[in-house]
């Protein structure tokens, strides 16, 4: 199946697609598979403004990753739920990160609230390294964050920081997982790759991590550490699909391992902040041809096994 993108605009937007037009796309995909629907653990919701400056920043991302970065859908919040749940989106995530201190505290409010107003919505929370984290980590947790989110690029830390000792260590007793943005694709930080992430589980092993655009820059050793540890995931964010195997392809190498690995793989797409349409993520992980049971696994299976839906 060929998904056509939108046309871009002088803003940095596409046309979004047509939402039935679309949702009867997205479950042509999945329908066949006998699933009751998917589950997308790296879609992104939070407050108007703090949304507002992500589309800013990626509007200016040409630059910096050598090609524009259009935003999909461009829609107001309640028109993204809506898209999701008729694509058949069963769960989905509010990824949300602080690029400063004094900012976590106040996301995880908005998100707390943002899941109870949509209970398809798994809790998310997230933190950043600083003399607080740990206490409003353990707030989150017990007011039911079911995911955290990590953006080592974005906020510019070292997940090494003895700030976030806490947090890792709640995270791990509790058995919270973390999406963490650590390759260094599409653009390197400071503390992006995998020698950071690798010290922290040498701290703590039982540390469920699910490691973002699965591990782009770094495919090969990012699949090192899902193999080495229990509580390592990978979802699929981008991967795989045109716009990033221009910049980034995953290594034909890592075909078998893909495989191997399969029961560890979780469907992410980053909805809305993608410059295709969401229809062209899941086409672009049919093309692998890792079969159907893969698919099955890896768009429901191991996400509903993982968060107990």
């Amino acid at each position: 199946m060929c998904i056509h993108h939108g046309t871009a605009t002088l803003t940095g937007s596409v046309t979004p697609p047509d939402p039935a037009a679309e949702a009867a796309q997205v479950r042509a995909l999945w329908e066949p598979l006998g699933l009751p629907g998917i589950i997308d653990v790296h879609t992104h919701f939070m407050p108007d403004r703090v949304m507002a400056k992500v589309w800013d920043y990626f509007d200016a991302a040409g630059p910096k990753i050598g090609r524009t970065w259009p935003i999909t859908y461009r829609e107001a919040e309640d028109e993204r739920v809506e898209r999701l749940r008729s694509y058949g989106v069963l769960a989905f995530s509010s990824m949300l990160y602080p690029h400063k201190p004094d900012m976590g505290a106040w996301l995880n409010s908005w998100s707390a609230n943002f899941a109870s107003r949509h209970p398809d919505c798994l809790h998310t929370a997230t933190f950043f390294p600083e003399p607080t984290a740990g206490d409003y980590v353990r707030d989150a947790i017990e007011s039911g964050a079911r995911v955290f989110k990590s953006h080592i690029q974005v906020g510019e830390y070292d997940p090494r920081d003895p700030l976030l000792d806490p947090v890792w260590g709640q995270l791990a007793e509790a058995q919270v997982p973390t999406v963490i943005h650590c390759g260094s694709g599409p653009v390197a930080g400071t503390f992006t790759g995998p020698e950071p992430v690798a010290a922290v589980l040498e701290r703590f092993p039982d540390l469920p991590l699910i490691i973002a655009h699965m591990g782009m820059g770094e495919y090969s050793e990012f699949l090192d550490l899902a193999e080495r540890y229990s509580g390592v995931y990978l979802d699929t964010t981008m991967a795989f699909t045109d716009f990033v195997v221009e910049i980034s392809p995953f290594p034909s190498s890592e075909r078998g391992r893909l495989a191997d690995l399969g029961p560890k793989i979780l469907l992410g797409t980053d909805f809305p902040n993608i410059p295709y349409p969401f229809a062209h993520q899941l086409d672009a992980l049919v093309g692998l041809g890792m079969g159907d049971d893969w698919l099955r696994a890896v768009w429901h299976g191991n996400a509903a096994r993982l968060f107990g839906l």
